[in-house]
């Protein structure tokens, strides 16, 4: 870990990554892509330590509102959360000015500022966005080493249920040979459809890889399924897209059980839904 003094802290679309690298350890975490220019090692986690008064500064020359974020490049709730307490800070901010906020996370250490995010909600907009990859725990854990396993989430998003806090799935990825089933497809919708979630983020059934984010999967699935490796490097090649053999028909499923439980699946709509301040029209769940 290492501190830095930023210049600025929200980007053109008001995202704002506050840590830069993580310790999750993902073996498919694509934030490791040689195109996004680290110049230190990822698991050595950068510190913006003067982002929340960065945002206060910007915060009150903004004449108007708007959703802000995070966590698109780094889980906002990694353990360094706890000593530096900058989403903390930052939502304290948003609530303070009557700011939106979403954000992304695969931790259940979100629900710390439950009281924040529910008084957000009554004032602007407050979106909780979750990753779920897989139902299967023993297979979370290989994948995603060091986050709250799948039921630790949807513990997490029941709660935000309860709390009337809406929330996202980002279902993806799904890593071809490894999760991409109808029985975990399946799973992992029954939490969505039990926790009322309001969308799922799909780009079908499969992954991305690039420059160092290959590398450092290929690495894992050395260590975790001996031999997938050469099974990926045989069926995908250098490709940057690897979709599932059974992308077709699982994809299909998706959108069928997500239309039947009124769980909204088109992307752009999503994506309008968390830019967009003013509350917008909910589907019924249920």
């Amino acid at each position: 870990m290492h501190t830095v003094e930023a210049r600025t802290i929200l980007s053109p679309q008001n995202g704002m990554n506050l840590y830069r690298g993580c310790t999750h350890g993902c073996i498919y975490c694509d934030s490791r892509s040689a195109c996004y220019g680290f110049d230190h090692p990822f698991d050595d986690v950068e510190v913006k330590a003067n982002a929340a008064e960065l945002l206060e500064q910007a915060l009150r020359r903004r004449r108007t509102r708007c959703m802000l974020g995070t966590g698109s490049m780094t889980d906002p709730y990694i353990p360094l959360e706890e000593e530096f307490r900058l989403v903390r800070r930052t939502l304290e901010l948003a609530d303070r000015y009557g700011f939106g906020f979403t954000l992304i996370t695969k931790s259940a250490r979100v629900l710390r500022d439950l009281d924040l995010l529910r008084s957000i909600h009554r004032k602007a907009k407050c979106v909780v966005q979750m990753t779920l990859t897989t139902r299967d725990e023993a297979l979370c854990r290989r994948i995603e080493p060091n986050v709250s396993t799948t039921r630790e989430r949807f513990g997490a998003l029941k709660t935000l249920r309860d709390a009337g806090i809406p929330t996202v799935v980002w279902l993806t990825p799904v890593l071809p040979f490894i999760n991409d089933t109808e029985e975990n497809l399946r799973g992992v919708l029954d939490y969505c459809i039990e926790a009322r979630v309001r969308g799922i983020v799909c780009f079908g059934m499969g992954m991305t890889l690039r420059e160092g984010s290959r590398d450092y999967f290929y690495d894992r699935l050395d260590r975790l399924f001996p031999g997938m490796k050469e099974r990926y490097i045989r069926t995908f090649g250098n490709r940057y897209a690897l979709a599932s053999s059974d992308n077709e028909r699982l994809t299909a499923i998706f959108h069928a059980e997500c239309e039947r439980h009124g769980i909204m699946h088109d992307n752009r709509q999503i994506f309008d839904y968390l830019r967009t301040l003013e509350p917008t029209p909910h589907p019924t769940l249920f």
